[in-house]
């Protein structure tokens, strides 16, 4: 195996991926952010100072995934079919389980997109509770499920191993 954004004389680059194929492609990437559960039940209630957190921070996610391109440097542009955002109150955390999914159809893959769009989330969140809870923590963020193009699937069963 050798990294894809290198070259013959370790110069970074970006990937050539003009003779792939368009197909279809998904990713979905999670996270969380761990919070007092004081701070979770604000949420909750609705009652954070800022508004609607798990709303906004759907929406940032989302945006987030649409800019990934510009933010990390090697990454392609790409037309976005979709993207979801699922934000999870977990009392058990105590905290938000972040999901992201993000589909197109096109030659490379979306799985930073849907990296992106979660850990957007997640600072977002930690963005609008944070005059309240300045020790929330965001973890976890992983690659959850990659399909479609010429290296197949990839998932992360519950016990964490890829398979």
């Amino acid at each position: 195996m050798s990294l894809t954004h290198f070259d013959h004389s370790g110069q970074a680059h970006m990937v050539d991926v003009s003779d792939k194929d368009d197909t279809n492609r998904i990713a979905v990437a999670a996270c969380h952010i761990r919070m007092c559960p004081e701070t979770l039940a604000l949420i909750e209630s609705g009652t954070a100072k800022k508004g609607d957190v798990l709303g906004i921070a759907r929406l940032a996610g989302i945006m987030g995934a649409k800019k990934t391109a510009d933010l990390i440097p090697l990454c392609h542009p790409l037309p976005i079919t979709k993207v979801t955002v699922d934000l999870t109150p977990d009392a058990a955390l105590p905290g938000v389980r972040i999901k992201a999914t993000v589909k197109t159809t096109g030659k490379t893959g979306v799985e930073m997109e849907a990296l992106t769009a979660a850990s957007t989330a997640a600072l977002t969140v930690y963005d609008m509770c944070k005059a309240v809870d300045r020790a929330m923590e965001v973890g976890g963020l992983h690659v959850v499920l990659k399909d479609g193009g010429k290296s197949g699937r990839y998932e992360v069963d519950r016990d964490g191993s890829a398979r």
